[in-house]
């Protein structure tokens, strides 16, 4: 088992900046591939950005590329996510994923098997 647990979010103005972090514990062997994934208020969940945890390699939905990045400690077996120049619209429950294989597509909500429980980003004009 593998356990997730997300930090970071806040209240910002938009044009500002937050860090979410999401440390992994358990069999973190079981964290290949590791994931953002947000939901607002009424809409569905939706992949932010995946990292492969061994190569390093990072994609991004087109909404936050340039704005966003993906990055990775594995010594301390954490996750982050850089968010710069946040609008309105990012405003969102943001969740850590994460799975042993290959997510495909990697915005696929049922390719990963362990999440975390969300860390609030709210965006004010």
């Amino acid at each position: 088992q593998v356990q997730l647990v997300e930090s970071g979010g806040g209240s910002v103005q938009a044009g500002g900046s937050l860090r979410l972090s999401c440390a992994a514990s358990g069999n973190t062997d079981s964290t290949n591939y590791m994931a953002w994934f947000r939901q607002a208020p009424g809409k569905q969940r939706e992949g932010v950005a995946v990292i492969a945890v061994d190569l390093g390699t990072t994609l991004y939905t087109d909404s936050v590329k340039g704005r966003f990045t993906i990055s990775q400690d594995k010594a301390k077996k954490t996750l982050y996510l850089l968010m710069n120049s946040l609008k309105p619209e990012d405003t969102a429950m943001y969740y850590c994923a994460a799975d042993p294989r290959t997510p495909v597509p990697w915005w696929s909500l049922v390719r990963y098997k362990y999440w975390g429980q969300g860390t609030q980003v709210t965006v004010s004009p």
